[in-house]
């Protein structure tokens, strides 16, 4: 996305940081960022984080195979975990940072046409009828096969930069 936005768009203010480990830090980073007319795209716990920004700002967001509950999924995962990108790159996990998602996560999607979701089915890591089923009402592309990591991303770019307004 990143290496598209710099060819394709480089009038739009693209920011991606390294998000910390503590998800109310991580948030707040990202929040920091925000401008108007920003919008937002997350992957995974990303998905999560850019749910949770796009339901208190109101900014549209793109979610690729988003954690719906990653409090409840994270919580027997306590310790030092690997980066799921970068298996090298460890980090502490801790039980506070499990209480810190518990306390911002969202009852509900409140206007599901805020979102666009790239779901897979061939997802080893969620389950993809849960994350159907939380962006009810919100545009999706459900797709066959594919993987957590949506390693035929490249396929899947014509929606979210339709989504996302930014075809020049």
């Amino acid at each position: 996305m990143a290496g598209w936005m710099a060819a394709r768009r480089p009038d739009v203010d693209w920011v991606c940081p390294q998000l910390p480990a503590s998800p109310r830090d991580a948030i707040a980073l990202a929040e920091a960022s925000l401008r108007p007319g920003s919008a937002l795209i997350g992957s995974s716990l990303g998905g999560f984080d850019a749910t949770v920004l796009a339901e208190r700002h109101g900014v549209p967001a793109v979610l690729l195979n988003p954690a719906v509950d990653p409090a409840r999924d994270l919580a027997a995962r306590v310790g030092t975990l690997s980066a799921y990108h970068d298996p090298a790159l460890a980090f502490e996990f801790t039980a506070a940072h499990v209480s810190e998602l518990r306390e911002m996560t969202p009852a509900a999607i409140t206007r599901p046409e805020r979102y666009a979701a790239v779901i897979a089915k061939g997802d080893e890591l969620l389950d993809w009828c849960e994350m159907n089923a939380r962006y009810s009402g919100a545009k999706v592309l459900l797709l066959e096969g594919s993987d957590h990591g949506l390693t035929d991303f490249e396929q899947h770019l014509p929606f979210i930069l339709r989504f996302l307004q930014l075809y020049p």
